[in-house]
């Protein structure tokens, strides 16, 4: 594609991005699109997502533009949509649609977007090797390319290179503290901060609440390196208020981020601050990962051969068992066929705390 003379691609002034759904998913956007603003500094971008999602992209480039799309209530169903596409081409004018996320509302969105003259391209999701790779008999267990490099592999469809990510801050223990200050002073001199996230969307991703209660122990009874340790419970909702708040009052040193709604920007930021962060194959292992520390993940039901690893993860530092029927899903939301989830229960929380430890 032609280039103008400030490099940007030739024709293209504004890119329209769009990934709607669950948090993990549009965290994993930040590194491509992040890197499409940097390499692109004299292209406006907007990304579309749902207006809660618009508060986990920190530091943002400054030609990015997020914007919160209410779809259940200002744009629902079809009319909706023809009515933000509308707005959309009037207001902004933008020359390229990148579909992040593939799916009927973002094909709609495609459709009407042409027929306003937007170029439009779509994330190319490989269907048939996840299938190949779940399946009950004769798996194929290869690893696909990552949820990462297909975000990358969908801003290059639209002619525009992606510079390398670094990271939501500068480094390690960047944030202001004021930027977690409503979830934790900061950290007395030697102290070890690690965080815990034990839930996850679908049972088959969580590993099993009393042998995570006892990895929590674990971790904040142990001296690493003779420092006191503080573990950071992260939790949401009333049911997981309830179980953190539990391991606060019978373990020292505990202390649960759940029922606080200091929001995501203070939890990430409270992120960049640990040690170390031990998460499932969730939303908190990817924010976890942006916000630039060694992140642990225990991983069952699912795997990261089906390409959802964090961003600049160490392989050695997702656990998981070779049993024969894993993966069995690439979500996670498929009841276990033997109905104990043995890819969960059968790894020992003393090798999970051994692992986070070897990791600080």
């Amino acid at each position: 594609m032609a280039q103008n003379r400030d490099n940007t691609p030739a024709g293209i002034r504004r890119v329209l991005a769009a990934r709607f759904s669950a948090i993990g998913d549009v965290a994993m956007t930040i590194p491509a699109l992040y890197g499409a603003c940097m390499a692109n500094p004299g292209i406006e971008f907007e990304l579309l997502t749902r207006p809660a999602m618009t508060r986990i992209f920190v530091n943002p480039p400054a030609n990015l533009r997020l914007t919160g799309v209410d779809l259940r209530k200002e744009y629902a169903g079809p009319g909706g949509i023809a009515r933000l596409c509308s707005r959309i081409v009037a207001d902004r004018r933008p020359d390229v649609f990148v579909d992040l996320h593939n799916v009927l509302r973002t094909h709609l969105m495609s459709a009407l977007l042409r027929l306003r003259g937007v170029r439009c391209v779509r994330l190319e999701k490989p269907r048939r090797a996840r299938k190949r790779l779940t399946r009950g008999n004769a798996k194929l267990l290869l690893p696909l390319r990552t949820q990462l490099e297909l975000y990358a592999d969908t801003f290059a469809a639209a002619g525009l290179t992606t510079a390398p990510f670094e990271g939501l801050y500068p480094g390690r223990n960047t944030a202001p503290a004021a930027d977690y200050a409503a979830l934790a002073t900061a950290a007395k001199n030697g102290e070890c901060w690690i965080g815990v996230a034990p839930f996850a969307a679908h049972q088959g991703k969580i590993y099993p609440s009393e042998k995570m209660k006892e990895v929590v122990r674990l971790l904040a009874t142990a001296k690493p390196g003779g420092r006191r340790t503080r573990v950071f419970l992260f939790g949401g909702g009333e049911k997981e208020e309830k179980i953190l708040s539990g391991w606060q009052t019978e373990i020292e040193g505990v202390v649960s981020l759940a029922g606080l709604r200091a929001g995501f920007a203070a939890e990430i930021a409270l992120m960049n601050h640990l040690d170390a962060m031990l998460c499932m194959d969730s939303a908190n292992m990817h924010l976890a990962s942006l916000a630039g520390i060694p992140v642990v993940s225990i991983w069952g039901a699912t795997h990261p051969y089906c390409g959802f690893s964090p961003w600049n993860a160490a392989p050695d530092s997702m656990i998981g068992l070779p049993v024969e029927c894993r993966p069995c899903s690439v979500f996670g939301n498929k009841a276990c066929h033997r109905g104990d989830y043995i890819c969960l229960t059968a790894i020992s929380p003393e090798v999970v705390a051994a692992k986070v430890f070897q990791t600080i």
